[in-house]
């Protein structure tokens, strides 16, 4: 096998609203290399056959004769894992996965199973006393600790989304989209976590990707850990719509609510239903009261927290750049983008896989300035841009975050060498269901 490949070729699945990526390194004289970016969906296009995820996953198998070598999940929502669901008798679109017996799985480092609740960043892998570990985890202070306390407990309150009552048509269905997406997916999660050798990764960690692509290098740009976006969360304290501050606040831990108690859990909220914990209460309250609002804007929340843990990856074979962000947002982009290497790597990238299906706030303009291959005369050269996506799934034209974000679709179309998943849902007979995209290097 030659020591690097020659050319790469990404096959984009239609999974309706969701994510599904095989990367095919081709190194000549018939050895390729594969790696699965995310296999999810929340969603298929009208008139497409309910066995289409088992498709893709025979597909899958099919086109890697049976071996992968590597898997990416970018993060834990619905869209971007159900297919890595097993089922009873090995029957689950996971099962023909795993199968398919990958080398690795890269996840982010939020996915841990070993990880301290309290930690502010991946398990210490120096060699340290546990005393001088402890003393280190103390000076960060307590906001740190309560943030990532904070992701254990979104599963939890998304569960109680979908218990509510007595809400409209439209907000239930939000309600049940947005809530569904941030479930635990616990077959697939174990499934991602016992398949193969995991690797957890954060902005400047290495992937273990090199070890399957000979003549490969990857970058991990995210997620960053708490202890890296510090200074960050210094800069914004006063931005209310700062991420990591409002989550903490808004369902952090049991200490954090307590502090705002008052302001949160009013007396006649706190002493209903008390078999619930206080957090559950309050979102049953307002469920009954008809606050669906703000039921939906605690489920928003949670749901961009998630997209916050997700991997950003970039691929390098020579001169040639693919960056994979998975549902990054701002938040989580930010610590990368102000990093000079990772600036001049962003300058240059030769293809992009539209972030969050094409939402407004996952190809920042921070990012989007920084594509020096953006061009509006086409050419060789030119960018080529990716997205998986399903319209009418999530937001609203008229608050403008309808997903896609028609704006940022023009400029893509406009700028880039542009394809979506939604020119496959025009074909009648829904029999083609992925594009095959090339790039020599």
């Amino acid at each position: 096998m030659a020591k690097s490949p020659k050319k790469v070729k990404i096959r984009t699945y239609n999974v309706g609203f969701g994510d599904c990526f095989l990367l095919s390194f081709d190194y000549g004289g018939g050895s390729e290399r594969h790696v699965l970016i995310d296999f999810g969906s929340t969603g298929l296009p009208e008139g497409v056959p309910a066995t289409r995820m088992m498709d893709i996953a025979n597909q899958i198998k099919e086109r890697t004769k049976g071996k992968l070598h590597a898997v990416v999940a970018t993060h834990r929502h619905k869209d971007h894992i159900s297919g890595f669901e097993t089922k009873k008798g090995g029957k689950g679109t996971g099962d023909v996965i795993r199968s398919l017996k990958p080398n690795l799985v890269v996840q982010p480092w939020t996915e841990d199973p070993d990880l301290d609740p309290k930690a502010t960043g991946p398990k210490a892998k120096m060699k340290s006393s546990k005393k001088k570990i402890a003393g280190k985890l103390k000076r960060m202070g307590t906001d740190t600790t309560k943030q990532i306390t904070a992701l254990n407990y979104m599963n939890g309150i998304a569960q109680q989304m979908l218990n509510t009552r007595n809400l409209s048509k439209a907000v239930m269905g939000e309600l049940s989209f947005l809530g569904e997406t941030n479930l635990a997916n616990r077959s697939a999660v174990d499934n991602l976590m016992t398949m193969a050798k995991n690797s957890y990764v954060h902005c400047g960690s290495k992937s273990g990707l090199e070890g399957v692509l000979p003549g490969v290098t990857v970058h991990v740009l995210g997620p960053p850990t708490v202890e890296q976006t510090d200074t960050i969360k210094k800069q914004r304290s006063s931005d209310p719509d700062q991420f990591w501050q409002f989550q903490a606040k808004a369902i952090g831990s049991d200490e954090a609510v307590a502090e705002h108690k008052q302001i949160l859990f009013p007396k006649y909220v706190e002493a209903q239903d008390n078999k619930f914990p206080i957090r559950a209460r309050w979102l049953r309250y307002h469920s009954r009261t008809m606050r669906g609002e703000q039921l939906l804007q605690i489920v928003r929340m949670l749901d961009q927290q998630m997209n916050n843990t997700s991997v950003i990856l970039i691929f390098q074979v020579g001169k040639t750049l693919l960056l994979f962000p998975g549902d990054a947002q701002i938040e989580n982009w930010q610590f990368a983008l102000d990093q000079k290497k990772y600036q001049s790597l962003l300058r240059n990238v030769n293809l992009y896989k539209v972030g969050h299906h094409g939402s407004r706030n996952a190809t920042p303009m921070d990012l989007w300035k920084h594509f020096d291959n953006r061009s509006k005369k086409k050419g060789p050269a030119r960018l080529k841009s990716l997205m998986s996506t399903m319209a009418g799934k999530h937001g609203h034209d008229h608050s403008k975050t309808e997903v896609p974000r028609s704006t940022l679709v023009h400029a893509l179309e406009s700028e880039t060498d542009f394809f979506t998943t939604q020119q496959l849902d025009h074909k009648h007979d829904h029999k083609d269901f992925f594009e095959d995209t090339e790039l020599t290097f």
